[in-house]
């Protein structure tokens, strides 16, 4: 069941990067992400229900409470036209829950994909923290092209290698993600980073279309 969550936050990633990159409707892309955040309350609360008090299912579960509420916050946000401030710090928490996520990954779980993953999402949560929280608006086409190949690299994909059984050689595919990461990250920063200009506008509400992530298989 989680990972067919994964797929849709994969779309909703992707929506999103599309939304920030002035490609997608504010308003159209605010009613996938509360589709997607009613989902990803739905799934953990069921997973946890049957999880049979195991505290391993229930640590795996509990990560996708992070991304749901942010999808809901962004859906919400989108069609009142909120201020961004509230869902950019809310991002600020994530990045740093994400993180812990990520060493549970790799130490309890022994899930080292997914401990890249988290890492992703740590990167990704805090680069809306600085987009819709501070308001660095120069970093708007950067965070958008990360969280458009985010929605593949960390959802698309791997939830479909899951659903089909082809998910596996855990080392090998942690590393890849490692070294994919890494090049992203680096190499889309001086294609598409923009000089931040003095008084610059901040960015108007509808940018909190950005951080909606993702969730945990």
């Amino acid at each position: 069941m989680g990972n067919v969550g994964l797929l849709f936050v994969g779309a909703v990633l992707f929506m999103n990067g599309l939304l920030l990159l002035g490609k997608v409707d504010a308003r159209a892309g605010a009613v996938f992400n509360l589709f997607v955040g009613t989902m990803q309350v739905v799934t953990p609360t069921y997973l946890i229900f049957t999880s049979g008090g195991d505290p391993k299912k229930i640590l795996a579960a509990s990560g996708i409470y992070l991304f749901a509420f942010t999808y809901l916050y962004v859906g919400i946000g989108l069609l009142a036209d909120l201020d961004t401030t509230g869902v950019g710090y809310y991002s600020l928490f994530v990045a740093i829950a994400a993180l812990g996520y990520s060493y549970a990954n790799f130490r309890l779980l022994k899930d080292y994909p997914f401990g890249v993953i988290w890492i992703y999402w740590a990167l990704l949560w805090f680069l809306f923290f600085l987009l819709l929280g501070l308001k660095m608006n120069h970093l708007r086409i950067y965070t958008g092209w990360i969280t458009a190949i985010e929605g593949w690299v960390t959802g698309a994909i791997p939830a479909g290698l899951l659903l089909s059984g082809y998910w596996k050689h855990p080392t090998e595919t942690a590393i890849a993600l490692g070294v994919f990461g890494v090049l992203m990250f680096v190499g889309l920063w001086p294609r598409t980073r923009q000089s931040p200009q003095p008084g610059q506008a901040a960015p108007p509400a509808n940018g909190a279309g950005a951080p909606t992530s993702p969730d945990q298989k």
